[in-house]
């Protein structure tokens, strides 16, 4: 199977992808995305000597983290498989692993080591609490990171308990700031002409995605709790019922709520007493929502999210996945992507957030399967086709 030469941004650099689970594939994928040369590096496997990770590959999960991607089997607790990848590292742009933080030195796979092969090398490491401190050596999970980064403490209603966010959000951040942290490192080379070490951690996202919630308390001594579907500080912003289902409405300031008022043929509001500023409309924020709950009962979703935002009121509808996709706006976006996998045939996966006008995203392959590429890379590397055989019957490749 030969990869399709990648089109795009990225299409210079070169990044050997060590890792698994989700949050180091997204920083790679995010690479792979964008049209650098992303080898997925893969132990081998032999039908019996294991469970067959046929069925998990072919799952929707695992396509739509590894699109994009080359796969290379290697065998790195054998000397000679090490061998392989250090000839690889010494030309390649970029490392991702995320082991836990010993592993990489008793592969002698680690920063240091590649480094003294590759001065211009990127080497990034994604871990559940850091590469370093008392917690380094606990293995990470991404919802260990939501409840130790604060996360579960402000989700949910109040006086319910703790409540995990419906996505592996601190993983998918992680990867997201990983990524970030990689480019960053490969424009700065540009100028230094080295290359450097990158490292963010579960932890260190889930804290960085609290935002203003994290900041209140840094600036003012105040940890926040549950807010449930009520905005903590902007009042009245959250969930609403309508005659058929459920409507988001989000108000900021006095000039959008009385929008809502008027949209809502309930002028009232805006003079009395109890919701005339920001202030009160938060201390009596139960009484507000319902009266505004009152009246949204009153029609279907779809006429309020109409009528809200003609009014220039934000106003949007709750989905369920299924009928997210089919919105119109969705629809345009693309944000389900086509793909043409060999065996799969014809799927979709998730699309790229961002557009650019040059340099697009694109499925310049599925994703592959366990070592599809390896005569391929291995090939480049200079070795011949009995030597690759030999490889691949001592289980190296």
């Amino acid at each position: 199977m030969t990869h399709p030469p990648a089109d795009g941004a990225l299409a210079r650099f070169t990044v050997l992808d060590l890792t698994r689970y989700r949050a180091g594939p997204t920083a790679a994928r995010q690479l792979a995305d964008w049209g650098a040369d992303v080898i997925k590096i893969e132990a081998p496997w032999t039908p019996g000597t294991a469970s067959d990770p046929i069925k998990a590959r072919h799952g929707p999960d695992f396509q739509n983290l590894h699109r994009n991607k080359r796969s290379l089997a290697l065998n790195l607790k054998e000397p000679e498989g090490v061998a392989i990848f250090k000839r690889l590292a010494s030309t390649a742009d970029v490392v991702v692993e995320n082991y836990r933080p010993d592993v990489k030195h008793r592969l002698g796979i680690d920063y240091e080591t590649l480094r003294a092969l590759n001065p211009r090398l990127v080497y990034a490491s994604l871990s559940g609490f850091g590469q370093d401190g008392p917690y380094a050596g606990r293995p990470g999970f991404d919802q260990i990171a939501q409840g130790m980064g604060g996360l579960m403490s402000i989700t949910g209603e109040p006086g319910r308990g703790p409540m995990r966010v419906g996505i592996p959000i601190a993983d998918l951040s992680a990867g997201l700031y990983t990524a970030i942290g990689i480019l960053v490192a490969l424009l700065e080379r540009e100028q230094s002409g080295e290359g450097q070490w990158v490292q963010s951690s579960l932890l260190q996202a889930m804290i960085a995605q609290l935002d203003f919630q994290a900041a209140r308390y840094l600036f003012e001594g105040v940890a926040p709790g549950q807010a449930g579907n009520d905005h903590p500080t902007s009042i009245p912003t959250g969930v609403f019922e309508t005659a058929d289902g459920h409507i988001n409405i989000a108000t900021s300031g006095g000039a959008i709520y009385e929008r809502l008022c008027e949209a809502l043929g309930m002028p009232e509001l805006i003079t009395d007493e109890r919701f005339a500023t920001g202030e009160g409309r938060s201390e009596n924020r139960v009484a507000l929502n319902a009266l505004i709950n009152e009246r949204t009962r009153t029609k279907p979703s779809a006429a309020w999210v109409d009528a809200l935002n003609a009014a220039g009121v934000p106003c949007g509808p709750i989905y369920a996945i299924d009928e997210m996709f089919d919105d119109p706006q969705v629809r345009h976006l693309g944000m389900a992507h086509p793909v043409d996998h060999p065996t799969l045939g014809n799927t979709r996966i998730v699309s790229q957030a961002a557009r650019l006008s040059r340099t697009p995203f694109n499925v310049h392959g599925a994703t592959p399967e366990l070592g599809a590429h390896t005569d391929e890379i291995l090939g480049a590397l200079g070795y011949g086709a009995a030597e690759i055989e030999d490889l691949r019957g001592r289980g190296i490749v």
